[in-house]
């Protein structure tokens, strides 16, 4: 009989649109969203860098149908907010047209400090993202599984594309949101480390260094937590509807679990050169789920649905005891319907206007609430 596995609890943190109904564009809630919600939210709600940009958080969650459950009130919760003020939420990884240069920065020290340090660079990071934590009790373990785990990035990344228009273009890709977070330090896929140790030797020189001021400035696409017992996922762009934020997160948990069944077993999941999975991540970027990505072991390009329907199967024997199996399932959805990229892409082929790729994406937001 095999041994049961331990409980991998979930984290999930998404950054929200607010938006003028009647402009489109991106809009600062002054703060009153944020101060509103923690009456009512506490700390699971605050403010980003731009005054356009809510991140909510759920409480750790012990399985999906409680990560679903939270993400249903703090969805619900900031659309009954954002309504008091006369503005309306929407989930993608860029807004189709709104500028940079026309959204004002939170005033906090915080942020301060990151745009003196890195000036443009961080005024024009006006981006979404969704971010899935999975508990990880011991840290050793969880270097070993972000090692790991770092090849199944792209599969996911692709899932999750949602944001082709920058500042009013169609850029070509599916994800445009990463091309504007590269220009950061410290960002993309997570460099290889042989222990813990090796790991936290790296944060401590940094900090020492002043390179950074404390280990969260670490912005990898996947990496062990410097304060919390997980392994978080970053590379995902903001989904377009609740089903698909929680489609996501279940494969993320899925991935760890049986990382970790294997590791219990004495085996593992092999190392990839990063070099190799850069072309993966790219391909994700450009293409999402409708291109090809490389069969590392077949050492030829497949269909990147075929390799996404491949990691369900590698992942198959964990799902039931994890309790995922509906959710995970979703992703024929997106398979079949496209990401919330090509649904964006679809209206404007369709209208020709960037505001009605706006409305669609409020009025998927809450689907399913």
């Amino acid at each position: 009989m095999s041994k049961k596995l331990p409980i991998f609890t979930l984290g999930v943190e998404e950054e929200y649109q607010i938006i003028d109904p009647v402009s489109r564009d991106l809009r600062s809630h002054l703060s009153k969203i944020v101060d509103g919600a923690k009456t009512i939210l506490n700390e699971q709600v605050k403010a980003e860098m731009h005054q356009s940009v809510v991140e909510v958080g759920t409480v750790i969650c012990r399985n999906i149908h409680e990560a679903k459950d939270e993400i249903r009130l703090l969805r619900s919760k900031i659309v009954e907010l954002a309504a008091k003020q006369n503005l309306v939420v929407g989930g993608a990884g860029t807004h189709p047209f709104s500028r940079w240069q026309d959204q004002p920065i939170t005033d906090d020290p915080r942020y301060h400090h990151i745009v003196n340090e890195l000036q443009d660079a961080a005024r024009s990071n006006l981006i979404f993202g969704m971010h899935c934590h999975v508990g990880i009790e011991n840290r050793e373990i969880g270097l070993q599984l972000m090692n790991q785990a770092t090849y199944f990035l792209p599969h996911i990344f692709a899932l999750s594309t949602n944001s082709p228009f920058w500042e009013g273009r169609n850029t070509g890709y599916k994800s445009f949101r990463t091309k504007v977070f590269d220009k950061f330090p410290r960002t993309g896929l997570p460099e290889y480390f042989d222990s813990v140790q090796s790991y936290d030797n790296f944060l401590e020189t940094l900090v020492k260094t002043n390179c950074i001021d404390n280990p969260k400035k670490i912005w990898w696409d996947l990496r062990l937590h410097p304060f919390y017992n997980t392994i978080e996922f970053r590379i995902c762009d903001m989904s377009l509807t609740m089903d698909e934020t929680i489609c996501i997160t279940a494969i993320i948990q899925a991935i760890v679990a049986k990382l970790y069944k294997l590791n219990a077993a004495n085996t593992s999941f092999n190392v990839y050169r990063l070099a190799l999975i850069k072309e993966n991540k790219f391909r994700a970027a450009r293409y999402g789920v409708m291109g090809n990505m490389i069969d590392f072991g077949l050492q030829k390009e497949v269909a990147t649905s075929d390799l996404i329907l491949e990691l369900l199967e590698f992942v198959d024997d964990v799902v039931d005891e994890l309790g995922s199996r509906e959710q995970i399932n979703y992703v024929h959805n997106i398979l079949r319907e496209g990401t919330g990229a090509a649904k964006q892409l679809a209206v404007f082929e369709k209208t020709n206007d960037l505001t009605k790729v706006v409305d669609m994406i409020t009025d998927q937001f809450t689907v399913g609430l």
